[in-house]
């Protein structure tokens, strides 16, 4: 069995953003020569999330308005975790509840996914620097 490590970098320019990162990923299959197996891919910082769904604007906007109401940003008096000088406390429940990583098969060398799946970082305390890890295995 073979494996193959890569890491995407990102640096979203406002707070929040769902960057579709499938082209990427298949990028790292190719470079992995891997044709049967899993890839896994996940967000290496605690308020950003990978998620697999549909790429349609008007679904981001529902993730968006629904996670606000989840957790909304503001007042960031309402978090304890923003009485250390924080004020990202919403991003880590919004991380929470959009999951740390994903799973995909790998079958003939390309990623298996149903109908409409791609692959989404979702940022939710931007304006840094911040990598998710793509980790491929198989033959």
């Amino acid at each position: 069995m073979k494996s193959h490590r890569k890491e995407l970098w990102f640096e979203v320019p406002q707070r929040r953003a769902y960057l579709n990162i499938t082209p990427q990923v298949e990028a790292a299959l190719r470079e992995s020569g891997i044709k049967e197996g899993l890839c896994l891919v996940n967000a290496m910082h605690i308020s950003a999330s990978v998620f697999i769904n549909d790429d349609e604007r008007g679904l981001h906007g529902d993730f968006e308005k629904w996670l606000e109401r989840l957790a909304p940003e503001k007042p960031h008096s309402q978090y304890r975790h923003n009485e250390t000088g924080e004020d990202n406390a919403d991003a880590h429940l919004k991380r929470s509840i959009m999951g740390r990583e994903t799973v995909v098969a790998v079958t003939a060398g390309r990623l298996d996914f149903g109908p409409w799946e791609q692959i989404f970082y979702a940022e939710f305390d931007g304006l840094r620097k911040k990598r998710v890890l793509v980790k491929i295995i198989g033959d």
